[in-house]
């Protein structure tokens, strides 16, 4: 498995969850020595074999070259890279907005559909996107974020569309909120928060039962069809 956002609370709960069951991990990360003793812990505990990869996914020209350097193409893909910002700060400073967006839709969107055309060649292949709820319509308070998540949910169906008569799976995971250091200062409701935990055993699921769209907690499925279908003159009025 390649962890694509392995110093994030998500992705090193999902490659422990991999490794756990016997997988061997390529993880990769800006800063190694970030992941190092998390990686050496891994190793020590789970008897597998564990590759760090120095990779900056925002580094557009240099995608096709981290997939060349690996010591072999994976067998599945996740990408958990993602960043919140501040929505106030993103609404009044486009580099702040364009940050964003390049974080959670365009870098991932673009190292992702190389990952699938190499996946097609060999003819399997399983990617992961972690995605959000945000994306599925944009609220006041984050849609800078949302869009982006937006546009990744998108590209992702899309994607999974057009390999849907190949062997290549395309997977988009949706977390509400989830308690990580991304999201320690917001106060959150615990009925609707996650731990990265629970995303990583909801990526095992899915791919285990070969499903497309997995919601990490089932009542975001029913909240987010309530939010969907609300009429705009009622949901612009929601301060949330």
């Amino acid at each position: 498995m390649l962890v694509v956002g392995g110093t994030s609370d998500i992705g090193s709960a999902i490659a422990r969850r991999h490794a756990a069951a016997g997988g061997d991990l390529i993880l990769t990360t800006r800063e190694a020595a970030r992941i190092e003793a998390d990686a050496q812990d891994i190793r020590l505990r789970y008897r597998v074999q564990v590759t760090i990869v120095t990779f900056d996914i925002l580094a557009l020209d240099t995608h096709a070259a981290l997939l060349d350097r690996l010591p072999r193409l994976p067998d599945i893909a996740v990408c958990v890279v993602g960043l919140l910002g501040d929505n106030l700060t993103s609404a009044n400073d486009p580099a702040a907005a364009r940050l964003v967006m390049e974080t959670n839709y365009v870098a991932p969107s673009l190292l992702v559909g190389l990952v699938a055309l190499r996946f097609e060649v060999r003819g399997s292949g399983v990617i992961v996107g972690i995605s959000s709820v945000a994306g599925e319509r944009g609220r006041a308070s984050n849609y800078v974020y949302g869009s982006a998540k937006a546009g990744f949910t998108a590209f992702l169906s899309g994607l999974r569309a057009r390999l849907s008569r190949s062997s290549v799976r395309i997977v988009t995971v949706k977390p509400g909120f989830v308690a990580t250091r991304m999201t320690a200062k917001l106060k959150l409701p615990p009925i609707l928060t996650a731990q990265p935990e629970e995303v990583a055993d909801a990526v095992s699921v899915a791919l285990a039962k070969k499903r497309d769209v997995v919601y990490v907690r089932a009542i975001w499925r029913m909240i987010m069809s309530v939010i969907r279908h609300l009429p705009e003159f009622i949901f612009k009025k929601i301060k949330a």
